[in-house]
């Protein structure tokens, strides 16, 4: 097929669909109390999320390459095949341990597969229009657990959770494979006198000179630090809610579906706010009030179950806006040409807040996580001003 006979537009469709598959991902707080309840599996078991999440900056990084040459069919057939069938194998297992390999590490790698590649090729093909692309698959991937949680939720109670993971891996697998088939190669952009002279004056730099800066590494931390308070939310909202007595206002899973649609406003709204008063100062304001809403949540009692919940909203609207900014802070940088593969270095940051947020809850409790959390939000803030200082 001609590139010239080839409808963009479904490109992107296909793009959106297949990230709101994958944002089944975000729901795991929804499986984590039924894998207790009904396998006996220990509270250790959010290793698997954590791993799952730690996997997407990896895939990210070994695909992002290939899809420059072949294109994004193959890769994000790939990542329905294993997306799938982590889901369907982990609705087979007894044992707890054979979770951490069939959704953390298998689900985990089909996630960055798909997501990294499905994002890449829409905006490939929209070089006029790559924050629509970008802005658009990002929020498909955010907006995953708002399209699942009422199809997922009724079905865990009726079928059990490893009935609705078999099901949930047939089923989001073969949409994805679907989709796959749309994800052609893009054109080779044009070259022009203007754009040679812009790509001359452009200060275009690859993973191992970007990683040799301190530049880099300060952004790195404060990718982690923006990060953490985000995933720990995801890894654990709906058994916050329920153990603290937030369904007398709002039941999990209607929480879950309405900081989707926080995260994914986040990823817009804090974007238009950067276009107006810059992209540094807006991920100050970010820090701002993810420490805000982490500081609700551990004052409940004080402030009610309403406003704890609005904490949580906070937490994942700033979540949305931060993995909203650093690809383009990466790309600001350290160029566009090979922005793809430094953004997949500069999202192991992601990686390790995958880890660590989870793993505090688990360990140190729900209401000292928020603190150490908050005070992780300060401390970015404070860094962000640094590298705003440093870079004037």
């Amino acid at each position: 097929m001609e590139n010239r006979k080839v409808n963009r537009w479904l490109i992107l469709v296909a793009a959106v669909v297949t990230n709101i598959a994958l944002g089944a991902g975000y729901m795991w707080s929804l499986f984590y109390g039924p894998l207790q309840a009904e396998l006996a599996f220990s509270p250790n078991i959010s290793w698997a999320y954590s791993l799952s999440f730690a996997m997407v900056p990896i895939a990210m990084i070994y695909f992002g390459p290939k899809v420059d040459e072949m294109g994004g069919k193959k890769i994000v057939f790939l990542a329905g095949l294993l997306f799938g069938g982590g889901m369907i194998l982990s609705g087979l297992i007894k044992k707890e341990w054979m979770l951490y390999i069939t959704y953390g590490l298998i689900t985990g790698f089909g996630i960055g597969t798909g997501y990294g590649t499905a994002t890449a090729t829409s905006t490939k093909w929209f070089p006029d229009k790559k924050g629509l692309a970008g802005g658009l698959t990002a929020a498909g991937f955010g907006s995953g657990s708002l399209v699942l949680t009422p199809i997922v939720q009724p079905m865990i109670e009726s079928r059990g959770i490893q009935s609705t993971f078999i099901i949930m891996g047939i089923a989001l697998g073969l949409v994805i494979i679907a989709a796959s088939f749309f994800m052609l190669k893009a054109p080779v952009a044009q070259k022009t006198a203007q754009t040679n002279a812009a790509t001359v004056a452009t200060n275009d730099k690859n993973y191992k000179e970007m990683m040799k800066e301190g530049n880099f590494w300060l952004l790195w931390v404060i990718y982690t630090l923006a990060a953490t308070g985000g995933m720990m939310l995801i890894g654990h909202a709906a058994k916050i809610v329920n153990d603290y007595g937030f369904t007398v206002v709002m039941a999990a899973p209607t929480v879950i579906m309405t900081a989707a649609v926080a995260n994914t406003a986040g990823r817009v709204g804090w974007g238009a706010i950067s276009d107006k008063i810059g992209r540094y100062i807006t991920v100050v304001l970010m820090f701002a009030v993810s420490a805000a809403g982490l500081l609700l949540l551990n004052f409940n009692e004080l402030v009610g179950p309403t406003l704890a919940i609005v904490g949580i909203l906070l937490v994942y609207l700033s979540f949305g806006g931060f993995l909203g900014a650093f690809p383009g802070i990466t790309a600001e940088n350290w160029g566009a040409k090979n922005s793809a593969q430094n953004y997949g270095w500069m999202f192991t940051a992601y990686g390790i807040a995958a880890i660590a947020g989870p793993q505090i809850a688990t360990i140190l409790g729900y209401s000292t996580a928020f603190i150490v959390s908050a005070i992780f939000s300060v401390v970015g803030l404070v860094l962000m001003l640094l590298f705003m200082s440093k870079n004037k």
